[in-house]
């Protein structure tokens, strides 16, 4: 029982932490919490889905068709809900621009594809079921390939060095030169790519259905909070021990419960860590 516990947890735990990665990404570029992020990793299970099974694409293009897709929408996301926000001079205004945009999303995808949960594609036909199966072990593949690419893209090319310097001060950035729009236009590309691949790389386990977007949108913050805004390596911390202790939950009080125990924890940890526990606590200026 244990070895199934620890695959689920770990699995489901990926695809967290990745969403968790969609929110940081998309924070740095702009300062803004897009809660269209669970929407994305909703969408790279139904774009999956309609490319490989219902379009019949070679899993290699209809995987790179979902990246491209959600991609798209991480550009619109940031056009049509952050960019009008960033102008006004109440820019906590995202709240409602991102968590409307997200419904949006979310009623057209039920509309036009289903809302029913319909299944998604065995993509390497790797496993027979137990812990060992690929729909446990793909979202920890994508997860430590997102973190280790992320890694070397901002340490090691200067499209990486501009996006963690308007990340760490716009107005600075922007002084120097660097594009600040196309950069965030881009980050928001990026952040789009992630969450579809956290939606396709656990696309086995949550199947293809549009209401998997409010709850990884719940589930994918908590990584954030827990591991410190902005900090990737944290939220894939956070993402795989939450999914751990969420499949350990269901396995020993099941239900209405194991969403009581999991929110008693998150608000715990908060409450002794304001700053999440691999954050460091915001500098005051005096």
């Amino acid at each position: 029982m244990l070895p199934a516990i620890l695959a689920a947890g770990l699995a489901v735990g990926g695809v967290y932490a990745l969403i968790g990665v969609t929110y940081n990404i998309m924070f740095a570029a702009s300062r803004v919490m897009s809660f269209t992020a669970g929407q994305l990793g909703m969408l790279g299970g139904v774009f999956g889905a309609l490319f490989i099974n219902h379009m019949g694409l070679p899993m290699p293009v209809g995987f790179a068709a979902t990246l491209v897709a959600c991609g798209v929408i991480g550009i619109a996301t940031e056009i049509i809900a952050v960019r009008p926000v960033l102008k006004a001079l109440d820019q906590h205004l995202y709240v409602l621009s991102t968590l409307g945009f997200a419904l949006m999303i979310q009623t057209f995808t039920a509309i036009e594809w289903s809302t029913e949960p319909q299944p998604f594609p065995r993509l390497f036909s790797i496993g027979d079921g137990g812990p060992l199966d690929e729909k446990f072990w793909l979202p920890l593949v994508a997860c430590v390939a997102t973190l280790v690419g992320l890694e070397l893209l901002y340490r090691h090319t200067l499209v990486g060095r501009a996006f963690l310097a308007i990340a760490e001060d716009n107005f600075a950035a922007r002084a120097i030169g660097l594009p600040e729009r196309n950069l965030r236009i881009a980050s928001f590309a990026l952040a789009g790519a992630v969450g579809g691949l956290a939606g396709f790389a656990g696309g086995e386990l949550l199947l293809a259905f549009f209401a998997n977007g409010p709850m990884l949108n719940f589930l994918g913050f908590v990584p954030v909070a827990l591991g410190g805004l902005g900090n990737n390596r944290g939220a894939v911390i956070g993402g795989l021990a939450l999914g751990v202790f969420q499949q350990a939950a269901n396995f020993l009080v099941g239900g209405v419960f194991a969403s009581v125990a999991v929110f008693a924890v998150f608000i715990i940890v908060l409450l002794a860590a304001p700053q999440g526990l691999f954050g460091a606590a915001a500098a005051r200026r005096v």
